[in-house]
């Protein structure tokens, strides 16, 4: 009976906070919306006896992933407003769209039929002295490795994709040019090649005297000396 209630419980704060995910206007508060899911779904896990499974959606995807979320959206500095101009315009191509995903999901769910005795094996219980993290385990890197191995590789490859699909190398000069490192030039260079020591007269300005070794020398020994004359027409 507590069992009952606790599902009926989480499942109706699951689908609550679901809905606020999507309907929210805020992003920040989705995203919390979104950790609350997660949250109760890891509670119908463990009421179904899969604790492994609880313990990685809240450790991945609350810890990890939602979080994530939470300062990529807090970070970026995003024009809700403007975002929002274009929704009435393209709101009956969304509606249509949307349209036609019901329609297909409730087929799926017209011709959906459950197996002979699912209903009697959905909460049997675990194999004795065997941990559903076990009994999970062997499934996954036993019966399954190949799908599981298959599985990394596609995520490789659109993680490979999508690097490379928004790195864009900068031609030019300027601010606008691509900064690449030369680990070798880094190492060998030594502070008398990039440092230069000047002479900075006492009560004067320090920033327009800190100059790097690439600077004529000529220029150099003009700021020397013309510096102390310059320190006493700012004391004038």
């Amino acid at each position: 009976m507590i069992a009952a209630v606790a599902f009926y419980v989480f499942a109706a704060i699951l689908i609550a906070s679901a809905a606020m995910v999507v309907s929210a206007r805020n992003p920040v508060h989705a995203v919390l919306f979104l950790i609350l899911a997660f949250f109760n779904a890891s509670a119908l896990f463990v009421l179904a006896g899969a604790e492994f499974l609880a313990m990685i959606l809240i450790i991945v995807y609350v810890g990890a992933v939602a979080v994530l979320f939470l300062f990529v959206v807090m970070m970026l500095d995003i024009n809700f407003s403007a975002l929002r101009e274009g929704v009435q315009r393209y709101a009956p191509v969304g509606a249509a769209v949307g349209l036609v995903l019901l329609i297909e999901l409730g087929f799926v769910l017209g011709g959906w039929k459950f197996a002979d005795g699912a209903q009697s094996l959905r909460f049997a219980p675990n194999a004795a002295n065997v941990s559903n993290t076990a009994q999970l385990g062997r499934l996954i890197y036993t019966d399954y490795i190949l799908l599981f191995q298959t599985s990394g590789l596609v995520l490789l490859v659109a993680m490979i994709g999508a690097i490379v699909l928004t790195l864009r190398d900068r031609g030019g000069l300027g601010t606008h040019a691509s900064r690449r490192q030369d680990i070798a030039t880094q190492i060998a260079r030594m502070p008398q090649d990039t440092l230069v020591m000047l002479h900075v007269p006492t009560g004067g300005p320090t920033g327009a005297y800190l100059k790097p070794l690439k600077v004529e020398p000529a220029e150099i020994i003009e700021h020397n000396t013309h510096a102390p004359h310059e320190a006493a027409h700012g004391e004038h």
